[in-house]
């Protein structure tokens, strides 16, 4: 392999792998939070909850929220943790809706509504700008 080939190959991988830490950074600004009652979450336990498929979390019924539609925040957790955009999101609840398998998560108005609720209601979860974060919020997944 001649030098300029490698050099432009190795310039290739490290812009790749600078736009991908980008994207993750970005993405983990998303904080996943519950109520006191709730231990932490791996990923996969999380994207089941808030598609519906999981109910209960070590004995405890599981009571999910979302941010508002189209928020910033709401974007990076749909993408981050379901892997998904907000009309796949929306499309799957309506067809769960329809078929009767439920509803989606209620939706919420900021940040501070999620806090509150999530404070408030044993088996709530909700995530939130991890700017928002504050003492004595039980951090699930990060």
């Amino acid at each position: 392999m001649s030098a300029p080939v490698f050099k432009t190959g190795l310039r290739t991988l490290l812009l790749a792998l600078a736009c991908t830490a980008s994207e993750l950074d970005a993405a983990g600004g998303v904080v996943v939070i519950g109520h006191a009652s709730l231990t932490r979450l791996d990923v996969a336990t999380l994207e089941r909850i808030y598609t519906g498929r999981v109910i209960e979390v070590d004995g405890i019924p599981v009571k999910p929220v979302n941010a508002n539609s189209g928020s910033a925040v709401r974007n990076r957790f749909l993408q981050f943790y379901l892997n998904e955009d907000e009309d796949k999101y929306t499309a799957y609840w309506t067809v769960r809706r329809y078929i009767g398998k439920g509803a989606s998560p209620r939706e919420l108005t900021s940040s501070a509504d999620v806090i509150n609720f999530v404070k408030a209601t044993p088996g709530a979860i909700g995530y939130i700008d991890e700017a928002d974060v504050q003492p004595g919020i039980n951090v699930l997944l990060k």
